[in-house]
């Protein structure tokens, strides 16, 4: 624990944690400080000034990255016989319908992203209570209820996440890994942001983006400013 403490004052001397840096110099400062020998994932908490509880202030959505995640995704596609060719041309790593459904009620989860039709929500509807704490629940608002199966796939693969205000009022996202260039991660992490500003709900009242904090998987966290988004 004694090295762990020293890696962590090391990485605090090399920032002010006082100051919120632009997106630019922010990454910066993430990847100087990370000092993990795996390659480890950028991720950014952007707390909304929006109250969760209601209805109409519940922001979720999703954005693809323009530089991909950096991770690997897992896709399994449920669906009827005449999509499998569809989707096992599009990457999927699983395609079926009743032989996964059967594995998942038995608590296999191994995957992602799971997008099926609206044909086969009946059943996939009734996984529910496995697939929802686990956020693997297929959503027509996500793209992944969907009659282009083949799209969808290639969507999740190529760097499309899902995000939703949390019980406190935060985004949680990954933007990538700490091996990405500077220059991707902030463009990750902004097109995330500007997606998020599009969302804001009329009913949110004050300052809507309240803070933005960086980190990565063992890094300190570093504050970005937030005057520059309105």
């Amino acid at each position: 624990m004694a090295h762990t403490a020293k890696k962590r004052k090391a990485a605090l001397a090399k920032y002010d944690m006082t100051k919120a840096y632009y997106m630019a110099d922010a990454v910066k400062v993430v990847k100087d400080i990370t000092t993990t020998k795996f390659d480890a994932s950028v991720d950014i908490s952007v707390r909304l000034g929006v109250d969760p509880r209601k209805a109409n202030q519940m922001v979720r959505g999703m954005v693809t990255l323009p530089h991909g995640t950096g991770k690997t995704v897992r896709v399994l596609v449920l669906c009827t016989p005449d999509k499998e060719a569809e989707a096992q041309a599009a990457g999927a790593d699983f395609v079926g319908a009743d032989d996964y459904i059967a594995k998942i009620k038995e608590g296999w989860t191994d995957v992602d992203v799971i997008i099926t039709t609206p044909s086969m929500m009946g059943k996939v509807g009734a996984l529910g209570k496995i697939l929802g704490p686990r956020g693997l629940m297929p959503n027509p608002k996500t793209g992944t209820v969907t009659m282009e199966v083949g799209k969808a796939v290639k969507d999740a693969k190529g760097g499309k996440i899902d995000f939703k205000v949390d019980k406190a009022g935060i985004v949680h996202a990954s933007v990538g890994k700490v091996s990405f260039t500077a220059e991707m991660l902030a463009e990750n992490a902004n097109e995330l942001l500007s997606t998020i500003l599009k969302l804001k709900p009329s009913s949110a009242k004050g300052a809507y983006v309240r803070s933005i904090y960086l980190s990565s998987t063992m890094s300190p966290s570093v504050q970005v400013e937030t005057k520059t988004l309105a």
